[in-house]
């Protein structure tokens, strides 16, 4: 009788804890498909201001008279394949560079094509921004997950590992560096 106890006591723990790790488990997954949803959501803005960046080089050349390349750094773009985090880097220097046209360009601002980029841009700004929030929100969550127990016992198991935030650096070495003396 007591050896039947000891068995159905076994039993109860073993199915507990799977249906502990289950849930777990179910919820990292979760936490990743949001995570690629978001990464989607910013690669095609990225693309969208890529675009937008590509399609100014020829308005920037046919109203200026600008000697060599214009927007050099996105004519080197076209050809490399590089991560979310590089291609908004580098975004942000091509931009910085746009802008510059249109501050020593003035004629630019009377193109209707060259102000329907600048609205462009700017727009993207605030959905990149959003978008770059909710990312960072999400790898929060999925983060503490894999540094908390009994998450971390999954984690470890199922080989999950933190990930970086969108402006690529990782989020330890930020909270250790502010408690370096």
């Amino acid at each position: 009788m007591t050896f039947i106890l000891f068995i159905c006591i076994i039993l109860i723990i073993v199915c507990t804890l799977l249906i502990a790790y289950m849930v777990i488990y179910n919820k990292f997954q979760e936490l990743i498909i949001r995570i690629n949803e978001a990464e989607v959501e910013i690669d095609s803005i990225l693309r969208k201001r890529f675009d937008l960046l590509n399609k100014s080089i020829n308005i920037i050349k046919a109203n200026t008279n600008v000697e060599g390349e214009v927007l050099e750094l996105i004519v080197k773009l076209r050809s490399r394949k590089l991560t979310n985090f590089d291609l908004d880097r580098n975004l942000y220097e091509a931009i910085n560079e746009f802008n510059e046209y249109s501050e020593k360009y003035p004629e630019l601002k009377e193109s209707d094509n060259f102000i329907k980029i600048e609205l462009g841009l700017s727009e993207s700004e605030a959905e990149i921004i959003a978008c770059r929030k909710y990312y960072n929100d999400i790898i929060t969550e999925y983060n503490r997950l894999v540094k908390s127990l009994p998450s971390s016992i999954v984690a470890k198991i199922a080989k999950l590992k933190e990930k970086n935030y969108f402006d690529g650096r990782d989020r330890n070495d930020d909270v250790l560096n502010d408690f370096k003396l």
